[in-house]
């Protein structure tokens, strides 16, 4: 059998990306499981065009409630054409409902458990409507199929060590989606990074942890770090502040090859911070812990929130100086963002501040989809814009890599000039964030189709 698994995407600004970073590990990861008999395809909506007249016999789409749109209208045009079209990601798993009129199968919660099972319905004719994942327990994974992935991103080693966090943030889908917080088998991560088969030297060289709090598990974290020494590579990832604290676990970031650490930093207001259920981040510390990571010449990422119910527009700009003032190397500047399946997204739709007339489109990060309390959704995302486009000014831009030229490691160096050089490229162009109440022409509500009679067959 010939699969196709897609994973969608809706353009997130005005002209695109001049460069492609990083993929996701969802699609590569899925061909990976996907069992031998069958073969596979990946495609990236964010860079590939997809060919509606495919011969695959099966299409699976993957995606955040961002990109629903997308691949809402993608299942719609290929079930036009007589294809079975499944569908998984964290959208599929909290709006089962509206994702069912779509797709003639959906997977919620983890694969690994189901979707071999899934392809062995697909090929007796009885495929059933939903299949339930359950938490993998991450052993005996096989490695990406990296193989599978185009040049045009410009790193490819994603690798995923562990899987869920044990914070609870009031925005994050994480604790539910990929409920507690498992360990792959070391070995199997150090296998993983290894794996060498790229065309560029630094597709080698760096590996990109998808993990969502890497270094919680300090005894783990210390073992692959040991291991990853020898093979020479730099790596990056997401961890929590706290590990600023122990200065063993960051002499050996530095000695296994770290170049990058995102910490979702999220506000700078102690009240905000409370609406975030971020209580373990502590204003009062944040130049101090950013110090002590850069020290060992790592650079430090960091992700900002605005739209608390305590923010307001000054306090929304004022972000730009402050971390500036803190020593962050690369910012990543988002709006919140009530997804289902967070508890920010229960209170607010409890209070009736969802705004249900903005489609799935003001999901992506940059939009505004709900009712903020201290200023109305305009002057959010001028807020927003505004702060953005002072971050990536080309004077802060260069101020960050200047600072980073004596201060960060090679390889930590590279990694800040290239992302302020990329931001403060889209700032020069104006290619700024869409704005989606703008710009519905980007992608259209589409109604779903009715069942094919071959899947009439199969669901039955």
């Amino acid at each position: 059998m010939k699969i196709d698994i897609i994973i969608a995407y809706v353009q997130r600004y005005e002209f695109g990306h001049e460069r492609d970073f990083v993929p996701p590990i969802t699609g590569i990861h899925l061909a990976a499981i996907t069992p031998a008999e069958h073969t596979v395809n990946v495609f990236h909506q964010q860079i590939d065009k997809i060919n509606l007249d495919t011969d695959a016999d099966l299409i699976a789409i993957s995606f955040f409630s961002g990109f629903a749109m997308a691949a809402y209208n993608l299942a719609v045009e290929f079930r036009k054409r007589g294809k079975t079209v499944v569908a998984g990601g964290p959208h599929v798993t909290y709006c089962q409902s509206e994702a069912l009129a779509y797709f003639d199968a959906i997977v919620t919660g983890e694969a690994e458990n189901v979707w071999s099972e899934l392809l062995k319905d697909f090929t007796l004719g009885q495929l059933k409507q939903a299949y339930t994942g359950s938490p993998c327990d991450m052993k005996d994974l096989p490695t990406p199929r990296y193989d599978l992935l185009p040049d045009r991103f410009f790193i490819k080693k994603v690798i995923q060590a562990t899987r869920g966090c044990p914070f609870s943030c009031s925005f994050c889908t994480v604790p539910s989606l990929n409920p507690g917080f498992r360990l792959r088998p070391v070995e199997d991560v150090i296998r993983d990074a290894s794996y060498d088969k790229f065309s560029y030297w630094w597709q080698r060289k760096i590996v990109w942890f998808w993990d969502d709090n890497l270094t919680i598990k300090r005894p783990y974290i210390r073992e692959l770090l040991r291991k990853m020494i020898p093979l020479k590579k730099w790596w990056l990832t997401q961890a929590s502040m706290d590990i600023a604290k122990d200065p063993e676990l960051l002499d050996l970031m530095k000695a296994s090859g770290c170049i990058g650490v995102f910490l979702g930093i999220e506000s700078f207001g102690v009240d905000s911070l409370a609406d975030a259920n971020k209580r373990q981040n502590k204003i009062d510390n944040y130049s101090a812990a950013v110090k002590e990571i850069r020290k060992r010449g790592i650079a430090v990422m960091a992700g900002f929130i605005a739209g608390f119910d305590h923010d307001d527009e000054q306090s929304i700009i004022n972000m730009a100086d402050q971390l500036m003032k803190i020593g962050i190397d690369v910012p990543f500047l988002s709006i919140m963002t009530p997804f289902r399946g967070t508890p920010i997204y229960t209170t607010l739709n409890k209070e009736g501040r969802i705004l249900g007339e903005r489609n799935w489109n003001f999901y992506n990060g940059y939009n505004v989809a709900f009712i903020p309390k201290k200023i109305n959704e305009e002057q959010l995302l001028q807020a927003h814009r505004a702060l953005w486009k002072k971050s990536f000014s080309p004077l802060y831009a260069f101020r960050r890599i200047l600072r980073g030229a004596f201060t960060l490691r090679m390889g930590a160096f590279l990694l800040s000039l290239f992302m302020n050089s990329f931001y403060s490229y889209k700032r020069i162009k104006r290619n700024y964030p869409i704005d989606m109440s703008k710009r519905n022409d980007v992608i259209k509500a589409v109604a779903p189709v009715q069942y094919h009679e071959q899947t009439m067959v199969a669901a039955s």
